[in-house]
């Protein structure tokens, strides 16, 4: 689709009454997709435990201090044993994961030099549930030999979303993008729902793994959607912003967190807060782009009308002028190609090696391609990680997300006024900075946490534009491949985001560490990118080339290609 159906929002309004509706509804379901991406980072949170013991406790010690029950020692426990005795007499040495039972103490104090068997844990598990009253951690005691399988949790969530983007991106451009909008929203209910009644751990795995997958489904369409139903002025904005509501997702996870504290109501609010979605988006019309390129003539003039209608404006378009149009520019393209002596070639087949096509454009592939992964990587490595910062856990939560909504309007405001580049280089060595910050500074909570937030709005800026600046520094015909394998490297550093988080237990900033330094290195790259700001969308390979190169000879005037600008973000 070209310049003649972008006329549409010439005629019909860029933004008017009919888009922002359509945009608000489809944009308010984007908040399950960030409400089901972090959830996990209060169901498999491991509360305070030690070894349960056969038989009842009478008196406990730890440290110097006693008790009767270990409940009451647990909110303090750190580490070292704890020293019980239960009914029968016999004392007890716990620690997280082995137990060891006292042989013929003669009496009960904290220090024993005497013989004992040590055993892995005896009893069950003992729980602090004063923070955590229940989640899949303490339900299936994943701890020990099984913390793990806890750990697999979110991995194994993202690599759903990985296979998902695939399936419903390519599914979308075949039988439709509202099809897979209300399939996805749908399941993302049904699907969330059923995972609070999984009665054991495989089966919320799987399940928990199609929820990834109709989530991300619902993402990549989404953008899809609202970008072939907004205008080309208005696109850096819708853009951008349904990255926003996922941000509210986040926001509501930590709320949530925060008020409910056992697992499967916390996972059933989480998931039936966005169903009134369900109730109208049976409702949504397919897009403009979609009918016209189907040859769907008749739907795409209802759908027009309607527009029309709701809009307050008269329709003047017939849709199938529109495409009449668009076949005679198409033949006069050709014909001037043959009276410039350039024979017609037949459009080939593009693969995934044209964007190597040169060094110039291998360099800025691979540039595009680290951006993508470091966005999505520090993405979730401030997101999940918040969580162990010191402070309140539900609170960094909701910092974080509620720090990325200046984000995307400092991001937006930026990027027209100071251009692509110059916005995407400084945010990402601003968050390479703050990692190595984080590192430096002395042990001051609110600092850390101050620094984490700043490392997340940088952050949030560069993830928030790359999706527009790839569509900008590729040519029309390897756009959507170019969009398509940038969001792939994405999803690549949302499943390694996990395991770099695990990497605190290593070393407290390792994950910072690496984040930083990535940044920083790609900051600097980024800066070697070509300006696109105010430059028309390029069609060709040689076009798309000479970006940001100082021009020789005066160009063929270009026609301005805005058209494409979003149609073929498919994130």
């Amino acid at each position: 689709s070209s310049m003649t159906v972008e006329r549409i929002f010439d005629e019909l309004g860029h933004f008017k009454r009919f888009q922002a509706c359509l945009y608000f509804a489809a944009a308010f379901q984007a908040i399950a997709c960030g409400i089901h991406y972090l959830a996990s980072v209060f169901l498999v949170e491991t509360p305070n435990f030690v070894c349960g013991v056969p038989g009842n406790i009478t008196h406990v010690l730890y440290g110097n201090m006693t008790g009767s029950s270990l409940e009451e020692i647990l909110p303090v426990f750190k580490s070292g044993p704890v020293v019980v005795k239960t009914a029968d007499g016999e004392q007890w040495e716990l620690s997280r994961c082995r137990s060891a039972l006292r042989i013929e103490p003669a009496d009960f104090t904290y220090d024993f030099h005497g013989n004992k068997t040590v055993s892995a844990c005896a009893g069950k598990f003992v729980f602090d549930h004063s923070e955590v009253r229940q989640n899949i951690v303490t339900d299936w005691d994943l701890v020990c030999d099984r913390e793990w399988l806890a750990k697999l949790c979110q991995p194994t969530f993202m690599l759903g979303v990985l296979i998902g983007a695939l399936v419903f991106g390519d599914v979308a451009d075949r039988v439709g993008r509202v099809r897979i909008l209300m399939f996805t929203s749908l399941s993302q209910f049904v699907l969330g729902v059923l995972v609070a009644f999984s009665g054991n751990y495989y089966l919320f795995m799987v399940l928990r793994f199609l929820l990834a997958m109709v989530s991300s489904g619902y993402l990549v369409v989404v953008f899809v959607y609202v970008t072939e139903f907004t205008g080309s002025k208005v696109r850096t904005w819708t853009s951008m912003h349904v990255h926003a509501h996922f941000a509210v997702g986040v926001m509501v996870v930590a709320l949530t967190g925060y008020l409910v504290r056992v697992w499967w109501i916390y996972q059933i609010i989480l998931s039936t807060c966005t169903s009134p979605f369900l109730l109208f988006c049976w409702k949504f019309p397919e897009t403009p782009f979609y009918l016209l390129t189907k040859g769907r003539y008749k739907d795409a003039q209802a759908l027009l009308d309607a527009m029309a209608r709701f809009n307050g404006l008269e329709c003047r378009l017939k849709a199938e002028q529109l495409m009449e149009i668009e076949k005679s520019d198409k033949a006069a393209a050709l014909l001037e190609q043959e009276a410039e002596g350039q024979p017609a070639q037949p459009e080939k087949k593009l693969s995934i090696l044209d964007l190597f096509g040169s060094w110039r454009m291998a360099g800025r592939t691979c540039t595009v391609w680290s951006i993508w992964f470091i966005g999505s990587l520090g993405y979730y490595v401030f997101s999940l990680g918040s969580v162990s910062l010191g402070g309140n856990q539900y609170m960094n939560l909701f910092l974080v997300g509620a720090v990325e909504l200046p984000s995307y309007m400092v991001g937006c405001f930026a990027m027209d006024r100071i251009g692509r580049r110059m916005t995407c280089a400084p945010a990402l060595l601003l968050a390479g900075v703050t990692c190595i910050l984080i590192i430096v500074v002395p042990e001051i909570e609110a600092l850390a946490i101050a620094l984490s937030m700043i490392g997340k709005f940088a952050i949030a800026i560069a993830f928030g534009l790359i999706y527009l600046y790839t569509c900008e520094l590729y040519p029309t015909i390897i756009r959507s491949l170019a969009v398509g394998t940038g969001s792939m490297m994405c999803r690549v550093g949302s499943v390694v985001a996990p395991f770099c988080v695990y990497l605190a237990d290593v070393w407290q900033y390792l994950p910072q560490v690496i984040v930083g330094i990535l940044a920083f290195i790609i900051g600097v790259l980024t800066l070697l990118l070509p300006e696109t700001l105010g430059q028309p969308l390029t069609n060709t390979l040689e076009e798309a080339e000479s970006l940001g190169r100082k021009p020789k000879t005066k160009q063929s005037p270009l026609r301005n290609r805005d058209a494409e600008d979003g149609l073929e973000m498919k994130p």
